[in-house]
């Protein structure tokens, strides 16, 4: 299958590790910036479907491999024949659990087929195991308890510019070095578990964040591809997935 692994074979644990991010982005991507698109590939009327994640930061939803074994193991089956029988939300939770356990057999297949031994193993989960899962991401997860907060940076609203309420850019120009360190530091502690709704990445203090207003999720500017300047002319804001809902059976 294209992309799926036939063309290139990570050998060390940094390059099966970086194969792991690009299909977890891809997957991330399918079922939240690009869920419109997703979810209407997913038609229960198509034979077993599967959701492919590569290393490209694509994705894909194919048939699965036809070959015996497959060249690399295969995603849940049939994740089309489920959407309508269940709300939503629920199954796309569901194709993020199942997209969490093929991102770790794919990447413990290459450890075995290469040899790694029990410290690239433990290393190879550790690295994994720092970042958020897809069903983290997908359904705010460890971010839950942030996603409340509608001002993400007004604590420090007198020492910071925002670009609206519910969108938040760091201005450091005014700031004395020693503040702004301290200022950086305690908004990092506070926010550092804060995750993109798009990407999946930790909040950071010198980028540019947007919050859903309908999800209460926060994005990367860039990952929803919304500018500081954009943002100040936008009374509510909706992510990509809240804006291509619709009602639903």
């Amino acid at each position: 299958m294209e992309g799926g692994g036939a063309q290139y074979n990570p050998r060390t644990v940094e390059e099966v590790f970086r194969d792991f991010k690009g299909r977890r982005a891809g997957m991330i991507k399918a079922l939240t910036t690009d869920v419109e698109e997703f979810y209407q590939q997913c038609d229960p009327e198509k034979e077993n479907l599967c959701l492919y994640g590569f290393p490209s930061e694509q994705w894909e939803v194919n048939l699965p491999a036809e070959e015996v074994p497959p060249e690399l193991p295969e995603p849940a089956l049939g994740i089309n024949f489920a959407r309508d029988g269940m709300q939503e939300k629920d199954w796309l939770s569901l194709v993020a659990v199942h997209s969490d356990a093929w991102l770790l057999s794919v990447a413990f297949y290459f450890g075995a087929r290469f040899g790694f031994d029990k410290a690239d193993r433990k290393r190879l989960f550790n690295m994994i195991n720092d970042l958020p899962t897809i069903f983290e991401v997908v359904t705010g997860g460890v971010a839950k308890k942030q996603t409340k907060e509608k001002s993400l940076v007004s604590n420090h609203s007198s020492n910071k510019s925002k670009s609206n309420s519910k969108a938040a850019k760091h201005s450091k120009a005014s700031q004395p070095k020693d503040e702004e360190q301290g200022l950086d530091e305690e908004d990092e502690d506070e926010h550092g578990e804060t995750l993109c709704g798009a990407c999946g990445e930790n909040y950071a203090s010198d980028e540019f964040w947007i919050c859903c207003d309908a999800c209460e999720k926060w994005f990367h500017g860039k990952c929803v591809k919304i500018t500081p300047a954009r943002a100040e002319h936008i009374k509510q804001y909706k992510c990509p997935s809240c804006s291509n809902k619709r009602a639903r059976p």
